[in-house]
């Protein structure tokens, strides 16, 4: 039994099925602390799932969750109806309701009973929208008015007024601009309790006390933020080749001695045969000696054998030590720019502000809203009502990845959408490309619409990459919204091996510093303008 009272949540050989008998966490052992634990893994691995199973809107097929107060949990999609108030969303529309009334006068013990003694519970909710940075959102205002990641604070405002004990968080910054990711970082830093997020944003999980990693069915919890447990994992894995290697040369070694064995046993077996044949000796004499190295030989053949079969077996165990954590490495088409080529041009004002050329890369930021992805529509189309302020493309050879991705015919395969991308190829080579693209053997030949996420990701980032003409400019539209850490860095590894020029809309900004990004563009209410760095 895994108990500890320093553990606020403890898993004691936890173990769910889904109803048709698959496997989501089998045997999870384990505990989180007081303080705040990053949730890290690729997508698919189960951190929504385990959250639920806190949370106990999931119940385990066997096992224990055992947790130390009462637990607040946050999911990554938000329900609210547009209609509903911040006050609604904060959870306190009913205690609101009734402190209004007693204030009017009511004497009505349901009010009374419905406040529950908050009597200061409207300032506490407006302090807490000041702390979290929403100083000037009113209680009775509608959550439609409000942005996606306003929402998503208003939410955690409200799970903070609720004084729960431990709180979860699922993906709480996708879809969030720059600014309210960092009113979120400033929030989470103070909180108290026992605080659980499920996240791919490096900067956020590397504000985290711990860092636990759900992988191949496992669960680690490391005493340090996601930098810190990256840098463990290195030097696990280093020591782990190591080993691989001393067990790999013992292997060789064993295998070696013992055909040098079987050779000599097979030289006196011969010669023993020569002897019984030359009868040199009495025939009795002959055939017992020849039983006896018959024995000797058969103890001597098992003796390293089974050495043998034990360092293979070290050997197997030093190798399923090693993580297969592959990234794509690729040889693309050349889009043949020439370094001084002009492919894009930022106008502001009527003005030209600044200009993409050859293989350079261009980061566009900017609030939620304020229209970067429509001014990349209206580049596409060609739709752009005046050119005071936008984006004039100098190539028609674009590919796009836009924020949603969607695919016409969703039973038609990887690889037949990927051909349809580059006809010229020949299929095997097609084939070839994909699995460097990580869909291997049959998940290339599997319908789109039965892929997981990260997988319709790296179909369509490979029908971009491979294709026929290959693109010039290449526009990438939130590419990491919604990716796990490990298809962002089959991303970053992709787009370093691409020749063009490169236009990338995000607010991650630890995605964009890895791709070496040049131009750095803002877009705001007053148009475009040009910033050194991506650091605000």
């Amino acid at each position: 039994m895994f108990t500890s009272q320093q553990s606020s949540v403890v898993f004691n050989h936890l173990t769910l099925r889904w109803p048709d008998g698959s496997s989501a966490l089998t045997n999870i052992t384990a505990a989180f602390t007081p303080g705040t634990t990053g949730l890290i893994g690729a997508n698919g691995t189960g951190k929504s799932t385990l959250l639920k199973l806190i949370s106990g809107e999931l119940n385990p097929t066997s096992g224990t969750v055992e947790t130390t107060g009462q637990v607040g949990y946050l999911p990554q999609e938000l329900s609210w109806h547009l209609d509903a108030t911040v006050a609604e969303v904060l959870g306190i529309s009913t205690q609101l309701s009734a402190l209004q009334a007693i204030e009017a006068g009511s004497t009505n013990q349901a009010d009374y009973d419905a406040l529950d003694e908050q009597w200061d519970i409207q300032s506490r909710a407006e302090a807490a929208l000041g702390q979290i940075g929403l100083p000037e959102v009113s209680l009775d205002r509608a959550a439609g008015t409000l942005s996606g990641g306003e929402l998503m604070l208003v939410a955690l405002a409200g799970l903070q007024l609720a004084d729960y004990q431990i709180v979860l968080l699922d993906e709480p910054t996708n879809n969030l601009d720059t600014r309210a990711r960092h009113l979120l970082y400033d929030a989470l830093q103070q909180w108290k309790g026992t605080l659980i997020i499920a996240s791919h944003d490096l900067a956020l999980l590397d504000l985290m006390d711990q860092t636990a990693e759900l992988h191949h069915g496992e669960l680690r919890v490391f005493g340090g933020n996601y930098s810190g447990y990256q840098e463990y994992l290195e030097q696990e894995q280093a020591a782990a080749e190591q080993v691989l290697r001393t067990a790999q040369q013992k292997q060789k070694i064993e295998e070696k001695q013992r055909a040098e064995a079987q050779t000599k046993l097979a030289r006196r077996r011969r010669y023993a045969d020569k002897d019984f044949e030359n009868k040199r000796k009495p025939k009795v004499i002959m055939q017992q000696r020849k039983t006896e190295a018959q024995v000797s030989a058969g103890k001597l053949r098992g003796m390293h054998d089974e050495k043998v079969s034990e360092a293979a077996t070290a050997a197997q165990r030093a190798k399923d030590a090693i993580r297969d954590d592959r990234l794509i490495r690729i040889d693309l088409p050349d889009p043949m720019v020439p370094a001084n080529k002009r492919l894009l041009e930022l106008c502001n004002a009527g003005e030209s502000i600044a200009e993409l050329r050859g293989p350079q890369r261009m980061a566009l930021i900017g609030a939620n809203g304020v229209g970067k992805s429509r001014m990349i529509t209206e580049l596409l189309e060609g739709t752009q009502r005046s050119w005071g302020s936008g984006l004039r493309a100098f190539t028609s050879r674009i590919g796009y990845l836009p924020q949603r991705l969607s695919f016409e015919d969703e039973n038609e395969s990887a690889l037949d959408f990927v051909q349809g991308a580059a006809p010229e190829s020949a299929r095997q080579q097609v084939q070839a490309q994909l699995a460097r693209f990580l869909l291997r053997g049959t998940a290339a030949n599997r319908k789109l619409g039965d892929l997981s996420g990260g997988e319709r990701f790296r179909v369509k980032l490979a029908s971009l990459l491979l294709a026929e003409p290959a693109h010039q400019l290449l526009i990438l539209d939130e590419p990491t919204n919604n990716l796990d850490i490990q298809t962002v860095d089959a991303l970053v590894s992709a787009v370093s091996n691409y020749h063009g020029g490169l236009l990338v809309v995000s607010h991650d900004e630890r995605f964009l510093e890895r791709l070496d990004i040049e131009i750095w563009a803002e877009l705001d209410d007053e148009g475009l303008s040009l910033r050194r760095s991506v650091m605000m």
